[in-house]
């Protein structure tokens, strides 16, 4: 049984992708469809339909044209696949493994000056070279800048679908296009026995040239592309797990039209008597334990409706995941991690708890030692999993947005007069003033503060720290 039913040529402008086509096309065996989902247009620029698919019955239903490719074509059908295609026809195809997928890349500055070309001349193909028309490109560097995260993107998010639905594709390089062995590789790829003597030379090479010939502000373009970092040097390295969304943790308020998206260590329970507050009732009378379809039934209920979340500074969130959760032996305490922090990683607390010998001075240590611990939690350095309370308040709302996002991100330190604004937008513009969250115990982070402290959160929190423009901690 063969084991595609067809192929998909991922590909952008300018990369020889009409090359291929016609290398696959020289095959008996295949029948490549050209940019069958092209919005502007159906396979080709004057084309009005694929088999028997007009394009009003292709943008009606995707899949119909994708289920007449599989069983029309003379031989493998597919077609080539732009990242500004129909989405519609990528999330059937990606995800199908009885589709093969062959990835076509080229060097994105070659690319970018050809598109550039091929605009001011409006020559996008080339059979003939006495027909050849002749300009250079202007380099722009916001426009190259653009250009080059495009392709990224979609080049990223082949990748992960394609690992995490278990697939390989075939990459093809523009440089290849012209190997015949590379070619039959690809025939073999794709199920088939036939192999080519010669490859198709219909098509020309449109501008041959070296860079430097082909782009009026070559000197200009050398400059901009050396400030570009090319192997993302300067990308904070990031191998915390993907988080949830977290949605049974959401607070909706009783009556209020709002909802509480709460951050762990932060001040979620002052938010909560907050809400509560707004319609003179208790915490315990919100709505909490949402499921996905419970949250949406009460966003389709309640119109208007304003969700947000409260971010609190990095090292003070850190401070409170460590009292509340890891120093003290009370209720919230999380008791197997605080066991292994004591026994494995050497944690310095008092294994009942703080008594009177655990001073200010133990207390920087131990919580030194704690930064020290997240340091490597959050690197994926340690078998302890990266608890709520200390992962990044980035990958946090990263989870959050799988299903919800926060339409108001606030700072603590601004909470006063952000809540009352929001209460004021929801009808409620009498809003009780929200309560301080009260200092840590035994110790408050002030009474311990220091520069060491500071560069160590900084350090562990970069991502939250860019993200959200954090600066120093303030008492």
């Amino acid at each position: 049984m063969p084991q595609f039913d067809y192929f998909v040529v991922f590909a952008e402008m300018r990369t020889g992708s009409n090359l291929l086509e016609a290398n696959l096309n020289a095959f008996e065996s295949f029948e490549c469809h050209g940019e069958a989902f092209n919005p502007a247009f159906i396979g080709y620029p004057k084309k009005t339909e694929i088999l028997g698919i007009t394009q009003a019955m292709r943008e009606g239903d995707p899949a119909r044209l994708i289920d007449t490719i599989k069983t029309q074509s003379a031989g493998l059908g597919g077609f080539r696949f732009f990242h500004d295609h129909d989405l519609r026809a990528l999330e059937i195809s990606i995800i199908d493994p009885r589709c093969a997928k062959i990835i076509l890349t080229r060097n994105p500055a070659e690319s970018y000056v050809s598109w550039k070309i091929a605009k001011e001349t409006g020559q996008w193909k080339l059979t003939n070279v006495k027909r050849r028309k002749d300009a250079k490109a202007r380099f722009d560097a916001a426009e190259f800048e653009d250009h080059i995260a495009r392709l990224q993107t979609f080049q990223v998010f082949l990748m992960n679908m394609l690992q995490k639905t278990g697939q390989t594709a075939f990459y093809v390089d523009y440089e290849d296009l012209n190997d015949l062995d590379v070619m039959n590789g690809l025939a073999r790829f794709l199920g088939s026995e036939e192999r080519l003597e010669a490859l198709d030379d219909k098509l020309k090479i449109q501008n041959p040239q070296t860079l430097e010939d082909k782009v009026a502000n070559f000197d200009e373009m050398t400059e901009a592309l050396a400030g570009i970092d090319r192997f993302n040097l300067t990308r904070t390295p990031n191998f915390e797990p993907r988080r949830g969304a977290a949605v049974p943790a959401h607070v909706a308020g009783f009556k209020a039209p709002l909802l509480f998206m709460p951050i762990r260590s932060g001040p979620e329970e002052e938010v909560r008597r907050w809400l509560a507050a707004l319609d003179g009732t208790t915490p315990d009378a919100l709505y909490t334990k949402l499921n996905q379809k419970l949250l949406r039934q009460w966003q389709r209920s309640t119109p208007g409706h304003r969700s947000f979340t409260v971010l609190r500074h990095p090292l003070g969130r850190a401070h409170t995941a460590f009292c509340t959760r890891i120093l003290s032996r009370g209720p919230g305490c999380l008791g197997e991690i605080r066991r292994i922090l004591r026994n494995f990683h050497k944690l310095p607390i008092p294994g009942a708890g703080p008594d009177e010998t655990y001073d200010r001075r133990a207390h920087h240590t131990a919580f030194t030692a704690f930064l020290q611990f997240l340091k490597a939690n959050l690197r994926g350095q340690t078998s302890v999993r990266v608890d709520a309370n200390w992962a990044t308040q980035s990958a946090i709302l990263q989870g959050m947005a799988q299903v919800c996002l926060p339409d108001l991100i606030i700072r603590e330190d601004e909470m006063q007069l952000q809540l009352g604004a929001l209460a004021k937008q929801a009808g409620y513009p009498g809003a009780t003033p929200i309560e301080t969250a009260p200092e840590d115990a035994p110790f408050a982070l002030a009474d311990i503060y220091d520069e060491t402290l500071e560069a160590l959160a900084a350090d562990i929190y970069q991502r939250d720290y860019e993200a959200f423009g954090f600066g120093a901690w303030k008492a």
